[in-house]
């Protein structure tokens, strides 16, 4: 864009505008083929509406443009919450409403997230069917008002679903197959889920209290999954109050006998010919054996809950996380070499001559500084060492992979070799055979080899 006629959007200067206009009939054409913004793009950001409607005036076709970032300049004015540039672009059309920027959102997704209600009020008045809008990941405008803890954009936009009768938007699924109500629980927003399931604003016939997600788990599983925290108590009265239940209370496909089968129909009867002590020992059975599956599937959802999922979690996060894990394992299996299980010997010594009075300990020899697992369990040091070092080399190569690009890439390759290096001589120093010196030196050089060697054709 022309420097001239960026200051002049950046400034609101209508007669600056209409003057670079006069000098240069093509100059609005040169900003459009510009990367970057456009002049409306910028006037809206600065707030300056009359500058906005002099720009609609000469080039109509700023009004759907995306910029880099990808804003229109409405997503601009909804998310500032300026009402009056807001009503200047919806004059262009309705059609604007539904402008889809970066990863699908909506001039109404960011009224959402910023909690403009007036601005809300507008873009649904001018286009009723922009409540019904979805990102990418499926999250609708009601989810990112209960994410973003915005319970009055929360409470307007539920006003105006009842107002054009789309109350099912508010059971809609996000990626993950969380409604709005699994949301609230997780975010313990108390006023989001009594506002919801009370029945004073809507019918809570409509709110589905045992809805499961992708997971498996209701919204009261997930408060249970979520640390106690203040307020936990009176969310869980709120839920169990109109009958929400865990997933393991709900009716399961898997059904059990609780009774014993009438001999030679196999079918159930109330009468029971059995003992009482067999009975007793059957029903026990069958009680142990529901216990067994619920625990089962509370694990398997658990599992499910925590498991990574590519539309959920960002790479930089996971990438963090895998980070610290192995900066810890590392710290360990490092610690451990240095300070081998049993300890290290205090002092030297020979072989006794005396061998009939001398315990053991005293017919063997030993250095200081070395280890007394060495001496006393040579067998079980060998496996502790072998399989502390493949734990530290491959957390090494964790590192080495999880930060390649990252910048001063010399510098952390030398204080990589730099720790190999001296795990390497404080595993040979204080190993007290020489053999072993020499075979965990081969070890430590195999081992990074293998390891990536290993993740290939596991790969494959």
């Amino acid at each position: 864009m022309d420097p001239r006629l960026f200051e002049a959007s950046y400034t609101g200067n209508v007669d600056q505008l209409h003057s670079l206009v006069g000098e240069n009939v093509l100059i609005l054409n040169a900003a459009s083929l510009a990367e970057g913004d456009n002049p409306l793009h910028v006037a809206s950001m600065a707030g300056h509406t009359s500058f906005v409607r002099e720009v609609l005036k000469l080039r109509t076709e700023f009004a759907d443009e995306l910029n880099q970032d990808g804003f229109s300049p409405l997503h601009i004015a909804a998310a500032r919450g300026d009402v009056d540039i807001v009503r200047e672009l919806l004059k262009v059309g309705s059609r604007l409403c539904l402008v889809k920027g970066r990863e699908e959102r909506i001039p109404l997704h960011y009224s959402a997230i910023k909690g403009k209600g007036e601005v809300l009020k507008e873009l649904v008045s001018a286009c009723p069917d922009s409540v019904e809008e979805v990102m990418a990941r499926r999250e609708s405008t009601l989810h990112l008002a209960v994410k973003n803890s915005q319970f009055e954009a929360f409470k307007l936009l539920v006003q105006q679903l009842k107002r054009l009768n789309k109350e099912h938007v508010l059971n809609c699924r996000d990626g993950q197959g969380n409604q709005i109500l699994h949301l609230a629980v997780a975010r313990k927003q108390y006023e989001v889920v009594e506002f919801l399931v009370s029945g004073d604003a809507i019918d809570k016939d409509l709110i589905e209290v045992n809805a499961r997600n992708e997971a498996g788990l209701t919204p009261l599983d997930i408060l249970l999954l979520i640390n106690n925290e203040a307020g936990d108590a009176e969310i869980a009265e709120i839920l169990t109050r109109c009958g929400a239940k865990r997933a393991t209370g709900l009716p399961s496909m898997v059904t059990l006998a609780t009774e014993d089968p009438e001999p030679g129909t196999g079918q159930s009867s109330g009468h029971h010919f059995q003992s009482p002590g067999r009975h007793n020992s059957r029903r026990t059975w069958t009680s142990r054996c529901i216990s067994f599956l619920r625990g089962n599937e509370e694990t398997t959802q658990w599992l499910k809950y925590f498991e990574y999922k590519r539309e959920r979690d960002s790479p930089g996060d996971v990438r963090n996380a895998l980070l610290v894990v192995a900066a810890l394992i590392i710290t360990a299996t490092y610690q451990a070499v240095l300070q081998p299980p049993g300890g290290l010997w205090q002092d030297d010594s020979e072989p006794s001559s005396n061998s009939t009075s001398a315990t053991n300990n005293e017919t063997t020899s030993h250095k200081t500084g070395k280890a007394v697992w060495g001496n006393e369990y040579p067998a079980a040091y060998i496996l502790f060492l072998i399989f502390n070092s493949i734990g530290f080399f491959a957390s090494l190569q964790m590192i080495y992979y999880l930060t390649f690009g990252f910048p001063m890439q010399m510098e952390l390759r030398v204080a990589l070799f730099a720790l190999t290096v001296t795990y390497d001589t404080a595993m040979v120093t204080l190993t007290p055979n020489t053999f072993f010196n020499f075979f965990f030196v081969a070890l430590s050089i195999l081992v990074p080899v293998i390891i990536g060697l290993a993740r290939q054709w596991v790969r494959k």
